[in-house]
């Protein structure tokens, strides 16, 4: 599950050009951290694989440990694996102008992350990633009425095609409706909520934002964790880590993707998510996506394709 849409990345961060400058330094990594259409497309299916990775993960640590733990270690590790790079680059990307801002995105975040983890031990992964898909529908009404965004008619239109493809999917009103389908598609509203305040955020640096927003996602997650709290095995700590890397190695690859190459160029590769979603989900838990998941997702991914593409038309002409 990515937490931000190809569409939509930050401001590039002097952390990974630090990065940068020492792969670049290594003969082997010099292809991968080059431009290229090729390059970007390597990092825009990584982001895919790590994301869906993170799915499995919290599938497998769910078996045993409660959502809401493993939601804390995952914000716990991701923080402090970007704490190094912060404190590598000096105090002055610790200082923020919003920190209230901080405090309500990191309140969303928490609650349609730890959302995400209760609904992949409760979901099949391909019909749990094509509704998560949906957050780029939710965002334009949000932004239309939060930002005052003006949105023409043919982004309206596809937003509209975009749900009649969720409701192919939930299908209300017949026996196939499930009230679980409401935990993934509540994730993607709060998911949609928190990229608009990062519009509303802008001058924060990237790495501030990604900071404060694991510090913030952290200490809300450990209030509830007494309630919920199960000595992890050292094989669920080590996944745990590998949970809180992953999120942080998917801002990673947003970023290599977009320096590599155009957004827009980028944005067909996002729906390789539920294609490696349905074949981890068949591979690892024999789940078989349905004929309406695969006609829902064709009816989304067709509307949230043509929004990112005049999104991204509409912010170089800005």
């Amino acid at each position: 599950m990515s937490t931000n849409t190809i569409s939509r990345t930050g401001t590039s961060s002097s952390v990974f050009h630090k990065m940068n400058d020492a792969l670049l330094s290594v003969p082997f990594f010099k292809w991968f951290i080059s431009k290229g259409y090729s390059q970007g497309v390597f990092w825009a299916v990584m982001i895919s694989v790590v994301s869906v990775t993170n799915d499995v993960l919290m599938r497998f640590l769910g078996e045993r440990l409660h959502p809401v733990e493993i939601s804390f270690f995952r914000f716990f590790f991701s923080m402090v694996s970007i704490l190094a790079l912060m404190v590598s680059s000096g105090s002055t990307l610790f200082k923020t102008k919003r920190p209230m801002m901080h405090v309500l995105r990191a309140i969303l975040g928490a609650l349609a992350l730890g959302l995400c983890c209760y609904s992949v031990n409760i979901m099949p992964l391909s019909e749990n990633t094509t509704i998560m898909f949906c957050e780029p529908l939710f965002f334009l009404p949000l932004a239309y009425i939060l930002l005052k965004e003006r949105v023409d008619a043919p982004r309206w239109i596809a937003t509209i095609v975009g749900f009649i493809g969720l409701m192919i999917i939930l299908r209300p009103g017949t026996e196939a409706f499930r009230v679980v389908a409401f935990v993934p598609m509540t994730a993607a509203i709060l998911f949609a909520l928190s990229n608009v305040m990062v519009k509303k955020m802008t001058g924060e640096h990237a790495s501030t934002m990604l900071f404060y927003f694991g510090v913030g996602t952290t200490l809300f997650a450990l209030i509830p964790l007494p309630f919920f709290w199960e000595m992890p095995t050292l094989s669920e700590l080590g996944l745990l880590v590998l949970l809180g890397i992953g999120g942080n190695m998917i801002q990673v690859c947003l970023f290599r993707a977009f320096s590599a190459t155009e957004a827009s160029a980028l944005a067909p590769f996002r729906y390789v998510e539920f294609i490696i979603s349905a074949l981890f989900g068949y591979l690892l838990f024999s789940q078989i996506p349905t004929v309406w998941i695969f006609g829902g997702a064709a009816l989304i991914t067709l509307s949230t394709f043509y929004i990112t593409i005049m999104e991204t038309r509409k912010e170089k002409k800005a």
